[in-house]
């Protein structure tokens, strides 16, 4: 059985549900500098240790290390699990900044322990879908592409005692993997070039970061993709939202609240005589898993993002996120930023590993 370890007892009881209940893996420490926070979680789902110092708890005998904590740490806390040989499961971005992305590389490429991103959007039930639709070549060629996160967040911007949290600061477009990572693995595609703008932070001043940030992107293939997050804004409920276009058909999920999301509208030019948008009821929810599996959050996403990480370790195969791709859906929100900060100046997105140094592969479709 792999002994996991997480850090964050925050976001991180997501994990928790989930590995808790597997039979291939036991949780047997929680990392959180809020001990009460880690008691909690812990009690609740008969975790035997607690830590609120991540030194002592990498002196656990761990298999694998749950990152679960503010974008700042994923870095240097999945670095630390790789050079003592742990397996890594990091919450996104994969990186805060340009300068970390080097380091993250060479512990994941150099390391014993396999390295992935948990972007859990790319499990959703109805984007595996999307894929085998684009795999059997329905769409054509993907020549543009679309996502927006839309996500008004005011309560996590604050402690109970008033102090301004991670989500206060950060970029929006630094937080693009969930729309950017299920565009990319359609077609295995990378963005070589990105430009940005932003709003500036003008629905509550109380908060530095932009109120909204959009990022342009074009990739190596040719095809364009816009990415628009907002976490500041006056609008409800929250939403995601994705299109896209190649040039035999088009996909795109249901926009406002009278279908489930996932909700699919489709069009193909092999369907003789259609005018309209053919409707196709999906949504976030695998078919063929356990009761409990949605227990994780957003559908089922972390049960199968799970078991596909427990897969590749057993198997000794690559993480189907692994570093490359976590970096391809990473960077570009990074130096879109960038951009913003420059006018939307337009500008190279930098290949840390190199189309010779590939470690991972493509992640199409989960077995679920």
């Amino acid at each position: 059985m792999l002994k996991v370890g997480v850090v964050g007892a925050g976001r991180g009881v997501g994990f928790v549900s989930v590995m808790a209940r597997l039979p291939d893996c036991g949780v047997v420490a929680i990392c959180d500098r809020n001990h009460e926070l880690a008691e909690r979680a812990a009690q609740q789902y008969g975790v035997p240790r607690t830590y609120e110092d991540f030194d002592a708890f990498l002196d656990e005998d761990l298999d694998i290390v749950v990152v679960a904590t503010p974008p700042e740490f994923h870095v240097p806390m999945s670095v630390a699990a790789l050079r003592k040989g742990c397996h890594v499961l990091s919450e996104v971005p994969a990186a805060n900044s340009l300068e970390e992305c080097p380091l993250l590389a060479e512990a994941a490429v150099a390391g014993p322990g396999k390295y992935m991103l948990a972007e859990n959007c790319n499990y959703w039930a109805f984007l595996e879908s999307w894929r085998e639709v684009i795999r059997q070549g329905r769409l054509g060629k993907i020549i543009y592409a679309e996502a927006e996160y839309i996500h008004s967040l005011p309560s996590l911007r604050v402690t109970p005692e008033g102090d301004l949290t991670w989500r206060a600061f950060i970029p929006p477009i630094h937080y693009c993997t969930h729309s950017l990572g299920p565009l990319l693995s359609m077609e295995g595609d990378r963005v070589v070039t990105a430009c940005g703008m932003h709003t500036g932070s003008r629905v509550d001043p109380r908060f530095p970061a932009p109120d909204m940030e959009v990022a342009l992107l074009h990739t190596a293939s040719g095809a364009v993709i816009k990415i628009l997050c907002g976490f500041s804004l006056v609008r409800e409920p929250a939403f995601h939202y994705y299109s896209i276009y190649g040039t035999k058909g088009c996909l795109e999920t249901a926009r406002g609240p009278d279908h489930p999301f996932g909700t699919t509208w489709a069009f193909f030019d092999e369907v003789p005589h259609l005018r309209n948008m053919i409707r196709i009821p999906l949504d976030t929810r695998h078919s063929d898993v356990p009761p409990w599996a949605a227990e994780g959050g957003h559908g089922t996403a972390e049960y199968a993002m799970v078991t596909d990480l427990l897969r590749c370790i057993q198997e000794d195969t690559p993480p189907p996120i692994g570093i490359k791709q976590a970096l391809e859906m990473s960077v570009p929100g990074l130096v879109a930023h960038q951009s913003a900060l420059k006018g939307g100046e337009l500008m190279g997105v930098p290949d840390f590993l190199g189309q010779g140094n590939v470690h991972g592969k493509r992640h199409n479709k989960s077995n679920h």
